[in-house]
């Protein structure tokens, strides 16, 4: 029944006027005019209902008086896109329905008001109901009621039956087909305030008719004070839109949409999501975590939904598209500078690697719950100073780096002036063993000479990446050499002659600009001595103090996205109606949520698991842990993302959800940091050696 009469509005509202004859009904507006909100229907609607209540004023109504003033100056700037036929007073009582309510619309009465116009007006006038209290006076309605056994839709189902059924009946062709849910959830208070402000004249002037003599209505009489409630109402739904704009980009539930001239991109977001459960009490109910570690998460997630969110379509559509898609957005720049300065800055440096003097202090239990929050969107990390790969760069600059590669490379690092990245993998060899590596680090009187093919170097894209953390196999006869003795780590900077960046790779299709993950030349480059790491051959005992803490920041970020997988699909399961039902009620979909919530509780607790081990027992102790969630969070992660896309359908696989780009990275780090085959063998083995100690394989005894 709800549905015919979303249906059919919808169907109003796609009509092809020209083709119908009825070009000429109202006035139209020139989509490419610069007056075109302030000359369209809207505003002359203001202007009119302005004037007749003028006319029927008996009292001033302060409320009343507020929407006069502002409705014409905070008219949105997508109102009326183009205009299309309006009903002008379309609700229930003006329905006429079939014999069987489910069979359909037989008849829509009272046209007197219908013209050319602005579509959501009739959308907002229909949904009235929703923003008004079961106790109003004038109009009773849903507000706070609960509608899950009703067989009524939620305002947002209601919206996004109406967007979905008018794409189809318009074909992509008219008025507000291209709008999305989330826009119109975020015009909605206008469009009520405007509906209201309606109300409260044609309630002003019934009241003013009882005074005459000449008003039909039994309670006429009460015209005044129903005026004055829906006066009062609307003006608190246009302070709410007022309050929303000056904020910046707010958004109500589910997308977000640009429009380019060569493309149109939509990103999918929550701007007031969960950001996931509560923490398990397991671990904040013991005293694991402190207070400030407390109020520091709560800052985090306060920041990451009222900053991040809000620019997160802009910044990552420049990344997508455009002339300057390898430099970095300056709204980074800005949200970085608000972070920083209400101390949500270098969180991820763990308390035992540098006593607080760096970073935070927080411990890596007490930093995997942030981390879970930044994963929610792929800007956060960077905004936080806590994205890879500098991350496990600076930590290696604090765990190994002299006082002079501190200063020259640390410093503007954890200032978040500059950005790094970690040549490691080749393209000629099996890197899963790191043993294999071609690349020569050669040492020549006071200079060390590079030489090598690199590439999926992360990061290295980025114009602010200014040093880069080489490995390589010492130069000479190694031989008498342990094999993880042969290889060292040298600071490389970016400028230095001989280092050439060879192309982007891309990732299923992404090149994440500006990152990017490039292949590189390293051809006779030549640096000092001195910036060796630690020295000579000691360049695994860097790489396994590095990709420890690495991997573990990879799976607390990779949670967060399955959460916002997760959240997203819920929001569209309750808002899709296929095969006469919500595919919420579906069994298969069910399903699928249950095994998600399950899947990521499971790997959020081996994930805060390991974490703990970590602080308790340190990062070569915790190894095994760092394994098992290694193993576990990615693939997690791919299982929950990939029933999101599934709930999407084709919208699911493209651009306009972060789902496709979140399961890519999913999939990356099922090789990124050791591929998982890797993992499961080193994991095996201690597992056997702990299990059987008296264990001794047929080779070992050879």
């Amino acid at each position: 029944m709800y549905f015919h009469l979303l249906d059919s509005l919808a169907r109003i509202h796609a009509v092809n006027v020209d083709d119908v004859g009825l070009g000429s009904y109202g006035k139209k507006v020139d989509p490419s005019s610069d007056k075109r909100v302030a000359t369209g229907y809207i505003a002359r609607q203001i202007k009119t209902w302005s004037r007749n209540y003028k006319a029927a004023e008996t009292e001033v109504i302060p409320d009343m008086e507020f929407l006069i003033a502002e409705l014409p100056d905070l008219l949105p700037s997508q109102a009326e896109p183009h205009s299309c036929l309006v009903h002008g007073d379309y609700r229930m009582d003006n329905v006429l329905f079939k014999t069987n309510p489910t069979d359909g619309i037989a008849a829509i009465l009272d046209w007197e008001l219908s013209t050319l116009g602005d579509g959501l007006s009739d959308l907002a006038y229909l949904c009235l109901s929703y923003s008004l209290s079961p106790t109003n006076q004038f109009m009773k309605g849903l507000a706070g009621v609960d509608l899950s056994n009703t067989g009524i839709p939620t305002l947002e189902q209601a919206i996004n039956i109406y967007i979905q059924q008018l794409t189809y009946h318009s074909n992509n062709s008219n008025i507000h087909s291209r709008l999305t849910i989330d826009e119109c959830q975020k015009l909605m208070d206008y469009y009520i305030a405007f509906s209201l402000f309606r109300c409260t004249a044609i309630l002003q002037g019934v009241y003013k008719r009882s005074i005459l003599g000449n008003a039909s209505a039994a309670n006429a009489s009460d015209g005044l004070k129903f005026a004055k409630e829906s006066a009062h109402i609307g003006a608190q739904f246009l302070t709410k839109y007022k309050s929303n704009i000056a904020r910046g980009p707010v958004v109500g539930s589910t997308f977000h949409k640009s429009h380019s001239s060569s493309s149109n991109i939509t990103t999918i977001t929550t701007p007031y999501p969960r950001l996931g459960p509560e923490p398990p009490a397991l671990f904040t109910g013991s005293g694991l975590l402190s207070d400030r570690a407390k109020d520091t998460l709560s800052k985090v997630k306060e920041f990451v939904r009222n900053e991040v969110f809000p620019r997160e379509k802009e910044i990552q559509d420049a990344g997508y598209e455009g002339n300057n898609r390898w430099q970095h957005h300056p709204a980074l720049d800005e949200l970085k500078a608000k972070a920083k300065a209400q101390g949500l800055w270098n969180l991820f440096l763990p308390k035992e690697s540098d006593g607080g003097k760096y970073g935070a202090g927080f411990t890596n239990l007490e930093y995997a719950l942030m981390a879970e929050v930044t994963g929610h969107t792929l800007i956060a990390p960077e905004v936080f100073n806590c994205s890879a790969p500098d991350t496990g760069n600076m930590e290696v600059l604090v765990r190994y780096g002299t006082p002079e590669q501190k200063e020259k490379w640390l410093t503007p690092l954890l200032n978040g002036d500059i950005r790094s990245c970690f040549a490691m993998t080749e393209p000629g060899v099996a890197s899963s063993d790191a043993t294999n590596m071609e690349a020569t680090v050669r040492r020549e009187g006071d200079e060390l000479v590079l030489n090598g093919r690199k590439w999926w170097i992360s990061g290295a894209g980025d114009p602010r990446c200014k040093i880069a953390i080489f490995m390589g196999r010492t130069y000479g006869d190694l031989s008498a050499v342990p094999p993880h003795k042969r290889h060292s780590m040298v600071l490389v900077p970016m400028d230095t002659p001989g280092v050439k960046i060879i192309r982007p790779m891309k990732v299923m299709g992404y090149d994440d600009a500006p990152h990017g993950h490039m292949e590189m030349l390293f051809q006779d480059v030549r640096v000092p001595l001195s910036n060796v790491l630690v020295g000579e051959g000691a360049g695994f005992e860097i790489a396994q103090g590095r990709l420890g803490p690495g991997r573990i920041h990879h799976c607390m970020r990779i949670i967060g996205a399955a959460e916002r997988a997760l959240e997203l699909m819920c929001h569209r399961v309750t808002n899709r109606v296929a095969f006469g039902k919500y595919l919420a009620e579906q069994g298969t979909i069910q399903n699928d949520i249950a095994l998600s919530r399950v899947e990521i509780d499971q790997a959020r607790l081996l994930c805060l698991n390991a974490a703990y081990h970590m602080d308790v027992k340190g990062n070569k102790s915790a190894k095994d842990d760092i394994a098992s969630i290694k193993i576990v969070a990615p693939r997690m992660a791919k299982n929950v993302i990939d029933r999101a896309i599934q709930s999407f359908g084709a919208m699911g696989l493209s651009q306009d959800t972060p789902l496709a780009h979140f399961w890519t990275w999913a999939r990356i780090l099922q090789l990124a940091d050791g591929p998982d085959e890797v993992h499961l063998t080193a994991l095996a083995k201690s597992e056997i050696k702990t299990q059987t100690p008296n264990f001794v394989s047929k080779r070992s005894k050879k």
